[in-house]
């Protein structure tokens, strides 16, 4: 492996490892996606006064920092909540890999006006070293995963590759 573990791959193993093994290896669906072009536009426009997209090492790209020791993250949805905690857990992993110690994150839901917090714990760090080596194993792959059928299928940008 390459390419250093992004956020965006973290989410994806959650998600679905297929398209991970897909965005891995620049096979990108995403551009002509509704729901991706749904996502930017909420991007551009909530929390337009914060300082957006800090991008640290070319690995995590953090929403934005509103106050000291808080990151966050900005979705649209709950629909796949648990792959966006592990987002957020993975980037304060990655700070605290880097030295950054006393961070927290949060995920915004702008749209549901909600707001859930975010910490690391120590078991929370071992779960993340076992997913690093399984992602690793899966993006080496010489194809990707067979598909697994899930409801979010439908919405995904993969979709017509999976399945047509």
């Amino acid at each position: 492996m390459d390419k250093p573990i992004s956020g965006m791959m973290i989410y994806y193993y959650i998600v679905c490892k297929r398209k991970l093994w897909y965005f891995y290896n620049q096979i990108q669906m995403e551009t002509e996606s509704e729901n991706v072009k749904i996502g930017k536009v909420l991007d551009e426009t909530a929390y337009e006064r914060e300082e957006k997209h800090i991008n640290i090492d070319d690995v995590i790209n953090i929403d934005y920092i509103k106050d000291k020791g808080i990151l966050h993250e900005v979705k649209k949805s709950k629909k796949i909540e648990e792959a966006g905690i592990m987002q957020v857990k993975y980037y304060l992993y990655y700070l605290k890999q880097k030295g950054v110690e006393d961070i927290k994150g949060k995920i915004d839901y702008p749209l549901l006006k909600q707001r859930i917090d975010i910490e690391l714990t120590d078991e929370d760090e071992k779960h993340i070293e076992s997913v690093l080596i399984e992602l690793k194993e899966i993006v080496n792959r010489p194809l990707p995963p067979l598909l697994e059928k899930k409801r979010i299928c439908k919405k995904c940008a993969y979709f017509e590759l999976c399945y047509i």
